[in-house]
């Protein structure tokens, strides 16, 4: 049994003496897990780093046995971050969720290509607002998709909404739906901003960003990891606190 894809590097740990357990997302047989011989030496080291886009190989005497990967760099993605904190740590998160979250062996391949995106987003200025959409396809994938098209409370679209004074603006953190300017006023301190350049009312900025990390975070924590009885991944929760505390320096500097 032997096959060859597409894959992305979610994680790799020890595995006995000297291998080490690779996990990958890959286009065609979703989240798999396999055996590199040799892994924890040096040779390996830079090719198995969360992030990177790799040339897959796996193979086994039978489908459901572990198997072994040879892999090739086909891009090294954590590499060209390494100057960049936070989006070393905004990569390392995506690989967490995904590694965490994802069912194995079920192809993803939408989410395949939303991350390959999103590796090619992170060169450009607007990386985190892509990151944001990110997370809300992810949770999507995952079956516990966001309704930012209507409020839930009258109806009406965000088509119906344009050019007043009335728009989305913020989310039921139960249900997941959005909920309009005046329908929300009189539970707003119990619902989540929705933030605008998810309507494309805006181009985002850190402000919105940071919204959309606590409102991605929210329902990540209660429809994801809670039904699992498991925490949030320590790598989405840092890039999280990063992210915002270097928001809040900069607001700081700015006064």
């Amino acid at each position: 049994m032997e096959w060859t894809d597409q894959g992305i590097l979610l994680s790799a740990r020890p595995y006995g003496e000297s291998a080490a357990l690779a996990v990958l997302l890959t286009r065609d047989h979703g989240r798999h897990a396999g055996l590199v011989h040799g892994g924890q030496s040096s040779r390996h080291r830079a090719t198995l780093e969360p992030g990177n886009q790799l040339a897959a190989h796996w193979r086994a005497r039978i489908a459901d046995q572990l198997g072994q990967w040879s892999l090739e760099v086909e891009r090294a993605s954590a590499a060209a971050l390494l100057d960049d904190p936070k989006r070393l740590s905004c990569l390392a998160s995506a690989c967490a969720l995904m590694d965490s979250s994802l069912p194995e062996r079920e192809p993803h391949p939408a989410l395949f290509d939303a991350t390959l995106a999103l590796l090619d987003a992170m060169q450009t200025d607007v990386w985190a607002e892509i990151y944001v959409r990110w997370e809300i396809g992810l949770l999507n994938e995952v079956g516990f998709g966001l309704d930012l098209s209507r409020c839930a409370v009258t109806g009406r679209s965000a088509e119906d909404l344009a050019g007043g004074n009335e728009m989305l603006s913020h989310v039921s953190p139960r249900s997941g739906r959005a909920v309009s300017t005046s329908a929300a006023e009189p539970y707003r301190d119990k619902l989540l901003p929705l933030p605008p350049f998810l309507l494309g009312l805006s181009d985002g900025g850190p402000v919105e960003v940071a919204q959309g990390l606590t409102m991605t975070g929210h329902f990540l924590e209660r429809f994801v990891f809670a039904q699992r009885h498991v925490d949030l991944p320590p790598a989405r929760r840092r890039f999280a606190e990063r992210y915002t505390r270097h928001q809040t320096i900069s607001d700081m500097d700015g006064a």
